[in-house]
């Protein structure tokens, strides 16, 4: 039997673990808002469907895997408000659900070290969002048997994503905020961890998924620019710096996330371990 990964919302990291599934045989159903995207999903081997608006019960049906990735609102998950009980009856029939969400459902804890046992206590409404919707779907689980996989996802970069062209054209900042510190993780490594627990499937799991040193954003920024061999940007103090409401929100919360549980349980041995291994390969292979 084909296994068959339907993904909602199927962007960035989505497209990436479908780039590790297709060459295996899998068949891969992509939503998207628009047209446009959809076409972009289907120049990659995917099929897409535009969702809100197609008819997904078909697809459902057909579905051995599902793949969340789309972002939250205030009322919880958008695909649980319109697909809840299709998606109940046929919990049964699939082997593998992930959802995507983010490491900033914990909040800021002052630079210190969280797991994934660390009490939820986000310190935005993103953050709050995505504890909603994550309970959401751990409700449907407990009510179903639905086999449930939640991904914590720390900053991602990786191919278009980084943060070589902001310093090529001189707009990079290095904002200093005195202990502040990011985790971030690779796109590839976050398709690998993916498709690890794909194939060691654990339902209820709960993964972290970043790499292995937190650090200050200033710190990154200096690294891009080093290896382009372009001018430090200059350092700007956080309280001083003028911010979109939207950027300062990134600086709310300042956390090392630990990533044992990839490791230990899915075996999992990052491709990227650091910032600085990812960024010198987006460099080569540009």
């Amino acid at each position: 039997m084909t296994q068959t990964l339907l993904s909602f919302g199927h962007g960035y990291s989505a497209r990436a673990l479908a780039r590790l599934l297709l060459p295996r045989g899998w068949r891969v159903i992509g939503t998207s808002r628009s047209a446009d995207k959809a076409a972009d999903i289907e120049a990659t081997g995917a099929e897409a469907l535009v969702w809100p608006g197609a008819d997904m019960r078909p697809a459902l049906e057909e579905a051995t895997h599902l793949l969340l990735s789309v972002a939250p609102d205030d009322a919880g998950d958008p695909v649980l408000a319109v697909l809840r009980d299709e998606i109940a009856r046929r919990a049964g029939a699939l082997r593998w659900v992930g959802y995507l969400s983010t490491t900033g459902v914990y909040g800021d804890h002052g630079g210190g070290w969280v797991d994934e046992t660390t009490p939820l206590n986000p310190a935005t409404r993103r953050g709050h969002q995505r504890v909603l919707a994550e309970s959401q779907w751990q409700e449907l689980a407990e009510e179903t048997g639905l086999p449930l996989h939640i991904f914590r996802l720390a900053g991602i970069y990786g191919p278009g994503r980084g943060p070589f062209a902001k310093v090529r054209r001189g707009t990079a900042r290095r904002i200093v905020k005195p202990g502040q510190v990011f985790s971030r993780i690779h796109v590839d490594d976050i398709a690998r961890v993916l498709l690890a627990s794909i194939e060691r499937p654990n339902p209820g799991a709960i993964y972290n998924v970043c790499d292995d040193e937190a650090a200050p954003p200033e710190e990154v920024i200096g690294h891009a620019a080093r290896l382009l061999g372009l001018p430090l940007p200059p350092e700007e103090a956080f309280d001083e710096a003028e911010m979109t409401p939207m950027a300062r929100s990134f600086y709310a919360e300042s956390k090392r996330v630990r990533n044992d549980r990839i490791k230990t349980e899915l075996g999992v041995q990052l491709l990227y371990p650091t910032y600085r291994e990812g960024l010198a390969a987006l460099v080569e292979a540009e």
